[in-house]
């Protein structure tokens, strides 16, 4: 057992810890509640960005670690954008797309992998990564700094559109998977 809880995969359960508090953080009422939130989210986002580097440089990739890590980033992401709908600062229709989008990736990763093929991440994918940060940091910010909401739209619309090409670039790379 020990073998599993390697450094990668310990931050990776702090990330999946994480998930509730952000979620407690951002529903209660208190002064800048959504700076403390934003403040896990930032932390989250890290242990994400720091287990994939320990465990590719350490080499210590685990097959817990390859199903936990995106797990906990679909938790996480997800759980705050359900939020957002909830208190109305993000639309309905945003969230499912993405949600929707993450569902499809996952089973065709699933289908590529049960005939040995892995589907690595993308550009496409790294750019819809890269935007919905950003479009979170900024929404999780907008309470604090009303004239950010001016900029929302606009940074919706680019993970939007995000989102939409990668999945279609993961669709048409493996279509083969899916036709």
């Amino acid at each position: 057992m020990k073998q599993h809880l390697t450094l990668p995969n310990q931050l990776t359960i702090l990330r999946l810890l994480l998930v509730p508090c952000i979620a407690v953080l951002m529903s209660v009422g208190f002064p800048h509640h959504m700076l403390w939130a934003l403040a896990l989210f930032a932390l989250a986002m890290f242990t994400d960005t720091l287990d994939g580097q320990i465990a590719r440089r350490r080499h210590l990739v685990t097959e817990l670690g390859k199903f936990l890590d995106p797990l906990a980033d679909k938790m996480l992401i997800s759980t705050v954008l359900v939020i957002f709908v909830w208190q109305s600062m993000l639309p309905l229709w945003v969230v499912l797309i993405i949600i929707a989008r993450e569902f499809l990736i996952t089973g065709l990763r699933s289908v590529a992998a049960s005939q040995g093929v892995v589907v690595a991440a993308t550009s496409w994918g790294k750019s819809k990564t890269l935007t919905q940060t950003i479009m979170i940091f900024v929404i999780f910010l907008v309470p604090s700094f009303s004239w950010l909401h001016y900029a929302v739209p606009y940074i919706v619309g680019v993970a939007t559109v995000a989102t939409i090409l990668s999945g279609l670039d993961y669709l048409w790379r493996y279509r083969r998977f899916v036709l």
